[in-house]
């Protein structure tokens, strides 16, 4: 075997490893089948239970930005490890959990942060291996994420049923710790990123996490990812509720959109990714926030079927899971590949912003449809701001022409 056979042979063995650690991590989204159970046990209320869920979507987010810029320097494949160990210890202490209190603790800041460490080594190595196809391979990343939710609701449900809650974490926090760890060793680095030469064979604009703060496009780029967020969490967060009351679904048909944002949310994140290699990324985001704002709108004036409901959320779900695949690559070909898990882990806070700001808007607006005309609002914002995007000079251009004009 030739050595640019092995080498491509190499490079989907780190996909592999990155779609085993990405579906494990990702069905920390599955954890509304948890609530009723936890309830039903201890006794807690509802919105205690459900802030699990919210601490953890937080922490997981806010992790980012250290275990990115970490794995730009320890390397993917140590701190996924780091991430399967937070990941599944968290899961195993949260199955000794007896107050809310330790389920905050054990799952929300533990297993969040094991999320959070893992999410960003597949992203950017993956996209280190295929520099021909970086949109279409990061949506093979982030899509295995979003299915994750999918893939383990029967195995999830299977536990819950015969084990009992508490069982059930301890038994996933083991499958978890183990699929996580073995995906993470399939994880490193191509050769000339991974030498001590690395400055010298890294190609194009290397940021830094403070240089990349200074740019212009950067605010630009995470308001637009925090627009994008913000719009898809909005109204996938309430599938079901806008089934039942708008469209007058019974509870059983409505909560079948779940599992099809999944599907659609996955397969969105694949599409958009490859798409945006051919068309660019930046066209692909005005044209999926055109299509947000279409279905928003269309869902704040017309009275929905049972049609136009899956119709409308499969788009909005299809948009929004473009989004997650097409923003880590446009973070490393404006700030460069060498820094990509630092930079993209500050961007990242947008999406963490927006689970945490959704949920505030939907309470105070009072209304479904009010909370539409917001989202289709974000959007057209968002997809005005995409003529603004340029990308940055490097920073070696911007400091000689600072130099030039002193002197």
């Amino acid at each position: 075997m030739s050595t640019k056979e092995t080498k491509q042979f190499n490079r989907w063995f780190v996909v592999f490893g990155a779609v085993l650690l990405q579906i494990c991590i990702g069905a920390i989204y599955s954890w509304s089948l948890f609530n009723q159970p936890l309830m039903d046990k201890f006794g807690w209320g509802n919105n205690e239970v459900v802030l699990t869920f919210s601490i953890a979507v937080f922490v997981f987010a806010f992790s980012t930005i250290f275990s990115g810029r970490l794995q730009d320097k320890l390397g993917p494949r140590v701190v996924a490890t780091i991430g399967g160990i937070l990941y599944g210890g968290g899961l195993l202490l949260a199955s000794t959990a007896t107050s809310i209190l330790q389920l905050y603790i054990y799952y929300g800041v533990i297993a969040g942060a094991g999320v959070g460490f893992a999410y960003v080594c597949p992203l950017s190595t993956c996209v280190k291996w295929f520099p021909e196809k970086k949109g279409f391979i990061t949506g093979i990343a982030v899509g295995a994420f979003g299915l994750g939710s999918l893939i383990f609701k029967s195995v999830i449900q299977f536990f819950l049923t015969t084990k009992g809650v508490s069982a059930t974490f301890f038994y996933l926090g083991i499958i978890y710790f183990i699929l996580v760890l073995i995906g993470a060793q399939f994880l490193r680095l191509p050769e000339g990123y991974s030498s001590t030469k690395q400055n010298s064979t890294v190609t194009g604009n290397n940021f830094t996490v403070g240089e990349m703060l200074k740019t212009k496009s950067f605010y630009l780029i995470w308001t637009m990812f925090l627009f994008a967020s913000m719009s898809g969490l909005l109204v996938i967060g309430l599938a079901k509720d806008i089934g039942v009351e708008l469209a007058n679904l019974e509870v059983g048909v409505a909560a079948n959109a779940v599992a099809m944002i999944a599907l659609f949310n996955a397969s969105g994140r694949l599409l958009w990714g490859a798409l945006s290699d051919k068309l660019g990324r930046i066209k692909v985001v005005f044209m999926m926030f055109t299509i947000t704002a279409i279905a928003m709108i269309a869902m704040s004036i017309i009275s929905l079927s049972f049609v136009t409901f899956f119709i409308c959320l499969a788009a909005i779900a299809f948009c929004f899971g473009g989004f997650l695949a097409v923003f880590p690559t446009i973070t490393g070909e404006f700030y460069g590949m060498k820094n990509l898990g630092g930079n993209y882990g500050i961007v990242y806070q947008a999406y963490g912003l927006a689970a945490l700001v959704g949920p505030m808007v939907v309470a105070n607006v009072g209304g479904l449809k009010p909370t539409f005309i917001i989202s289709a609002f974000l959007a057209i914002v968002g997809a005005g701001m995409t003529f603004m995007v340029k990308p940055p000079l490097s920073p070696a251009s911007t400091r000689l022409n600072t130099e030039e004009a002193l002197s």
